[in-house]
């Protein structure tokens, strides 16, 4: 494994495990207020999301990088997406990672605006609803991250 896809999954692993931290701050009121000294509505689900997010593209990066394939700035996400894509159409990677990248993705973009939405997914708007209803969504999000980076590390070495 080279360095840059070696600095990839742990940029991967690292997001993966602040989405885990940040859950479990939002899920615990008492480590909010005693250490945190969060007001006690407070949730920080869209982060989960967000990091699930950014776990999963780095991921992708790094399995990118094995197979020769190298994607940058502009518009670095939706080349990343679509060359993922490509793979999984060709029969090289299985379809289900590609679901998981495109439900983390379209959550992301959500609640974030990160990018444009892909075709065939719903136009990007900003979650008009309060913050503890994004749990669910949240919760599927870090599963999803963690199925895909699972099964593209194990790519991977």
């Amino acid at each position: 494994m080279d360095s840059d896809t070696k600095l990839y999954l742990e940029r991967a692993e690292n997001e993966l495990r602040l989405s885990e931290i940040i859950m479990r701050i939002s899920l615990d009121q008492n480590l909010q207020l005693k250490t945190f000294e969060a007001g006690k509505t407070d949730t920080y689900f869209s982060s989960v999301i967000s990091h699930a997010y950014y776990s999963i593209f780095y991921t992708a990066k790094a399995y990118l990088i094995i197979k020769g394939i190298i994607t940058k700035a502009p518009e670095e996400h939706k080349k990343t997406f679509d060359e993922f894509k490509k793979l999984v159409e060709k029969g090289v990677v299985d379809r289900e990672l590609l679901k998981l990248y495109e439900e983390v993705l379209v959550k992301a973009e959500k609640l974030l605006g990160i990018f444009k939405v892909e075709k065939k997914k719903r136009g990007s708007f900003t979650y008009q609803r309060i913050a503890q209803a994004n749990l669910e969504p949240a919760k599927e999000s870090l599963e999803n991250a963690k199925t895909f980076h699972k099964n593209i590390y194990d790519l991977c070495e």
